[in-house]
């Protein structure tokens, strides 16, 4: 019997586990272990967008914050959007996540959920939420980018991670990457793996939420307007797409 996509998913998320190494100081941590509810509320989500066999788009990621994805195990969905837009109620966790604001905004904007989710896929080449511990001992988001040791301990896992996420039924003609500087490490991945034929880059959601929050209205139209196939007028995202 053919697995639907949400099976697909859900199976990639049960199964999800990081052994590699770290360097001292930063910690993985998996939702899906350390909160039961994180399972059951994310097989919800995909059994009520993705109970089917088609075709998505990949909308890439940098890794999951603590507050989002790294609760919900839903990428760029907080505790509050998963109920309030999602309809799904999650009891032992209230989060609220900037990332998440902008994601849902936009997702509004192309036509709501069931039609957002129905086109596209969101997850991140690091699946799992990495933190840092700072000098005084508490334990921020980081990015797997933010430390050249710690990119290469978890490179690997990374194009692991990607090719499962392709093995899902996406479409590989082009992927939307989050973020100019994970743009720049995928690429230099993308060179040697060979993953996608072509990357087009949008500014990530908490950039546009904390920097340029007064120009959202214009981010969300070049998310939709590139995502629906319309292209966008982007110097870097010319020159990254074009890049040998």
């Amino acid at each position: 019997m053919i697995k639907t996509f949400a099976e697909k998913v859900i199976d990639f998320n049960r199964t999800l586990h990081y052994a590699g190494e770290l360097p001292e100081g930063f910690l993985v941590l998996n939702p899906y272990l350390d909160n039961p509810e994180t399972m059951e509320v994310m097989q919800q989500f995909y059994h009520q967008y993705y109970n089917d066999s088609d075709q998505r788009k990949f909308l890439v990621g940098i890794n999951p914050s603590r507050h989002g994805a790294g609760v919900t195990g839903v990428p760029f969905t907080d505790t509050k959007r998963l109920y309030s837009v999602c309809g799904i109620r999650m009891t032992s966790a209230y989060t609220h996540e900037v990332s998440s604001v902008f994601m849902y905004d936009m997702i509004e904007a192309y036509g709501g959920p069931a039609g957002f989710y129905k086109d596209i896929y969101i997850n991140s080449p690091f699946p799992l939420a990495i933190l840092r511990r700072t000098k005084d001992g508490k334990w921020l988001n980081a990015n797997y980018y933010d430390d050249p040791d710690l990119f290469e301990k978890v490179k690997g896992f990374m194009i692991a991670s990607l090719k499962k996420h392709i093995s899902l039924g996406l479409d590989t003609s082009e992927v939307f990457i989050l973020g100019k500087k994970n743009a720049d490490f995928l690429s230099k991945l993308n060179r040697t793996e060979k993953l996608f034929d072509r990357m087009t880059v949008l500014e990530h959601p908490r950039f546009i939420q904390q920097y340029k929050s007064k120009d959202k209205a214009l981010y969300i139209d070049k998310y939709i307007l590139a995502l629906k196939g319309g292209g966008i007028k982007d110097v870097f995202s010319h020159e990254f797409t074009n890049r040998k």
